[in-house]
């Protein structure tokens, strides 16, 4: 038997949960070469940590005995960084030694500590929390550590980024110096090897992946869009892929609240977390996620942290993370334990160098492609509704109203009035700013409609802020067409050039003829051949006279030009 080599109640747990063989980390831990250690183990995320310390410390609690003693002082305590993530192992660890009758308490921030501190009198073997309330029940002399025989600590990179480091000193030097210490992290940087050397004697180093072999589940693809359209890209992605559930990464809650807002009133069903929820909110949302209520979730990178949702297929970074780390822990939330998962980095033109640089860090090998146009996605809307009717069921109930429906109308008219019932259910996708630069992997390619295009200038640009977000607005407007009628947009550090199609020309030089006098200053006029790529060149440094206001420059092209009263 795979895991004939631990305690009988526990391999029994374990074969009962379904498992058939230990992941590699889970295998790694339980050889006679790792009985007793301390461990140093390095592991892919989503690869089965929690487990593979619940089977490590089995023997080490039990102690030579065949059953647990009464509960009493803990034996065992893990540290989390995040209340989730404590939860969490709380709920593994409870099926994994429920055979043996074990007590597993949690102690974590946002719960009512009077009801911890009543648990841990009532005796308990396994203790699960984060550093924080930890360190509280400590000084509060609820949790009394001399007991211990084993010590872990679970995702110990991510805590030492959150600063936690003071506080796991703290807890750590309060143990007894004969325990037992796990040390489980998805990264191995140099401030977890100095805590390891400090805190661990002679530690078996365990890395059952190389990087990588970490990312071989995970479908990385990356896209560059004008800063505008990044709301809009999360949108086309999010209707593109149709996940049955997906995480959306944000730096900030305000930028959280924001996206947030934005794709509900766009008709996805989504929750939030980030660090200003209570702990019942937070439940509240991870279960609408479980139970498919909710099918997109919005996160900072901290409120996210060790969540293991079920089913979760996409994972989008709406905002660039801050090092290859952030990016490892935040992309693992997919492609977990065997399953495949795709991961979208969504940077903003100016920042696509950066974010080809945190690939790199990261080892990382993504495929840079276009965000999903809205002809893409009713394309790929259309194919999931013919491969969803392969697998309906048809009652006779059915077959008689279909019978009556055809009585009224054609076979076409109805297969038809269901296509449009069926896309009106879903959110309509967003139409993007076609300002990109060109790639330079590629030559510049026209889009359709504008192999034959006359380009036209006005007299705003980049030292006026000129920014597309409120050009094509007034192109527009002084023009009389639509977004889809202004072609390639090049801003220069004095004047913009853009293109219409030849077939609209004439009718965009009348229109802005006849709406000069609301132009509040702003000359479009037809610009002759086509210009140079666009100059993205840093302005020229200009001294400023003393006491100068600094800041964007001033003047009636700041923002978009208002219209005169």
């Amino acid at each position: 038997m795979p895991f004939s080599s631990l305690p009988r109640p526990v391999a029994e747990a374990i074969t009962e949960r379904g498992y058939t063989a230990p992941t590699p980390v889970q295998a790694a831990v339980i050889t006679e070469e790792a009985i007793g250690r301390d461990l140093l183990v390095s592991a892919q995320t989503g690869s089965g940590k929690t487990v593979a310390y619940g089977l490590a410390m089995a023997d080490t609690l039990l102690g030579g005995e065949e059953h647990l003693p009464r509960a009493g002082e803990p034996l065992a305590l893990v540290i989390a960084p995040t209340r989730e993530l404590a939860l969490q192992v709380q709920r593994e660890l409870q099926w994994l030694y429920a055979k043996l009758g074990a007590r597993v308490a949690s102690c974590v921030g946002g719960m009512n500590i009077r009801v911890e501190q009543r648990n841990l009198s009532y005796g308990c073997h396994i203790v699960v929390g984060t550093p924080g309330r930890l360190k509280d029940h400590l000084e509060r002399g609820n949790l009394q550590p001399g007991s211990l025989r084993a010590v872990v600590l679970d995702e110990a990179d991510e805590m030492l980024d959150l600063g936690f480091r003071e506080d796991l000193e703290e807890i750590l030097d309060l143990t007894p110096p004969e325990r037992r210490t796990l040390l489980f992290s998805a990264t191995m940087p140099k401030p977890i090897a100095m805590l390891a050397k400090r805190y661990q004697r002679d530690a078996l180093r365990i890395q059952t992946t190389s990087e990588r072999e970490s990312h071989a589940d995970i479908d990385y693809r990356a896209m560059a869009v004008a800063p505008a359209d990044i709301q809009n890209a999360v949108v086309n992605v999010l209707r593109f892929h149709e996940a049955k559930g997906a995480m959306v990464f944000c730096a900030t809650r305000e930028n959280v609240r924001r996206l947030s807002a934005t794709l509900t009133e766009r008709g996805f069903s989504a929750v939030t977390l980030s660090g200003e929820l209570s702990q019942n909110e937070r439940n509240h949302a991870l279960q609408a996620l479980r139970d498919r209520r909710a099918r997109v979730c919005i996160a900072t990178d901290v409120a996210a942290r060790g969540i293991d949702l079920p089913g979760l297929e996409l994972v989008i970074h709406a905002e660039l993370p801050i090092n290859p780390e952030t990016l490892q822990h935040r992309s693992g939330r997919t492609g977990r334990a065997g399953k495949k998962g795709t991961c979208v980095l969504i940077a903003p033109y100016q920042r696509r160098r950066h974010a080809e640089r945190l690939l790199r860090a990261a080892n990382v090998q993504a495929t840079w492609e276009s965000v999903p146009s809205a002809e893409q996605i009713l394309a790929r809307d259309q194919e999931r509704l013919i491969e969803s009717l392969a697998s309906v069921e048809i009652g006779d109930e059915d077959r008689e109203a279909a019978a009556k429906l055809l009585e009224m109308r054609s076979a076409e008219d109805i297969a038809a009035a269901f296509i449009r019932a069926h896309r009106q259910s879903l959110p309509a996708p967003e139409d993007l700013i076609d300002s990109a630069p060109a790639p330079r992997e590629r030559e510049q390619v026209a889009r359709p409609g504008f192999e034959e295009a006359v380009w036209f200038r006005i007299n705003i640009g980049r030292n006026d802020n000129a920014d597309p977000r409120w050009l094509l607005p007034l192109l527009c407007r002084r023009g009389h067409l639509t977004k889809r009628d202004i072609g390639s947009i090049r801003i220069f550090a004095d004047e913009t050039r853009f293109e219409v199609p030849s077939a609209l020309a004439a009718k965009f030089k009348d229109a802005v003829r006849r709406t000069a006098e609301d132009g509040d200053g702003v000359a479009i006029e037809a610009a002759g051949d086509a210009p140079p790529p666009a100059d993205r060149g840093r302005r020229p440094y200009q001294a400023r006279p003393t006491g100068e206001r600094r800041g964007p420059p001033r003047g009636p092209h700041r923002g978009p030009p208002r219209r005169r009263s």
